[in-house]
């Protein structure tokens, strides 16, 4: 059985920095790509950041670039979305996901294309 646990959401202030973690168990990644995407109330999921095999693509929402930056432990089977310079409009569910199916070295950004999701952590960023 494949899961995906984050951890290190919170409360923070404007201009904080985070780090989130995401520990998956049950399957290996180090074929996967692997994504950051995040939810609010009455919203559609949105996608963050992905990262794709062995560290070679990147790729961010442009409301984050600049400020968070993905990076991946493939031995440690554990995906980090470090966030810098906080902002309220940041404050949302995040959810780590896994594409099982990666093809060479991408990294997706739509949330179809993956197929393993964490529960999320909450962050919360006052101003």
């Amino acid at each position: 059985q494949v899961q995906l646990v984050e951890s290190g959401g919170g409360f923070m202030q404007a201009g904080d920095s985070l780090r989130l973690s995401c520990v998956v168990s049950g399957r290996r990644i180090d074929q996967s790509a692997m994504a950051w995407f995040r939810q609010t109330p009455g919203k559609e999921r949105a996608f963050v950041a992905s990262i794709g095999r062995n560290s070679r693509v990147t790729a961010y929402a442009d409301s984050v670039k600049g400020r968070f930056t993905i990076s991946r432990d493939d031995g440690k089977k554990t995906v980090f979305l470090q966030m810098n310079s906080l902002k309220p409009e940041d404050t949302a569910v995040y959810y780590c996901a896994v594409d099982s199916h990666t093809i060479l070295f991408r990294a997706p950004e739509t949330d179809r294309e993956y197929d393993y999701w964490g529960q999320g952590t909450q962050v919360t960023v006052s101003s």
